[in-house]
């Protein structure tokens, strides 16, 4: 079982890395995150592996940090998700990122994922929220009916305003991830455009 590959990058594109590792070259699924963190053309690569085996063919998956892998492995263990999901919430929401889902009870952030209606998104809450660890201080922050839910608020009026907008979700998802912690709307609202603009 292949647990981490470190090679020559020969080849990728949005969503496949191709790298040669002592003279054979691995075909590696991974998220869009990943394609943007290696380097170019012919430089070394090391990534995380989950090598996902079927009975008539093996994938390789890539992840750029342990943690990420492990959350992809623990999403592919509960029912109704298989990789291809796993990686389409991976694509959409860092490990952290998805542990604020969880935590804030954020069904709207699930049905960024393609695929992922109301019905199948309150179900994923329900177990993942048993199965990955939540963040310290963010379940009892949107609990307490604090500062802590303003925020989530106003992070969430923020991502419908940029989908209205017409970015995609994982654009979103991404920005969303980058901004600080911050109660005022308008003020995050003017930093993501901001960080939009120069990507």
């Amino acid at each position: 079982m292949i647990g981490s590959l470190r090679g020559e990058l020969l080849d990728r594109t949005d969503a496949e890395l191709l790298i040669e590792v002592a003279g054979l070259g691995y075909r590696v699924q991974v998220t869009p995150a990943v394609v943007d963190q290696v380097g170019s053309i012919g430089s070394e690569v090391f990534l995380f592996i989950h090598h996902h085996q079927r009975e008539d063919a093996g994938t390789l998956f890539g992840f750029g940090s342990l943690d990420e892998r492990r959350v992809f492995e623990t999403l592919i263990s509960t029912h109704g998700v298989g990789p291809s999901m796993g990686l389409a919430i991976l694509s959409v929401h860092s490990p952290l990122g998805l542990r604020q889902v969880l935590a804030t009870d954020d069904i709207d952030g699930l049905c960024m994922v393609p695929g992922v209606g109301k019905k199948t998104a309150a179900r994923l809450l329900i177990e993942l929220k048993t199965r990955l660890k939540v963040p310290e201080g963010v379940a009892s922050s949107s609990a307490g009916g604090g500062a802590g839910t303003a925020g989530n608020s106003a992070r969430g009026d923020v991502r419908d305003a940029l989908l209205g907008l017409g970015y995609g979700p994982e654009e979103v998802a991404r920005v969303l991830s980058e901004l600080p912690e911050a109660t005022d709307t308008s003020d995050l609202l003017r930093q993501a455009l901001q960080r939009l603009a120069a990507a």
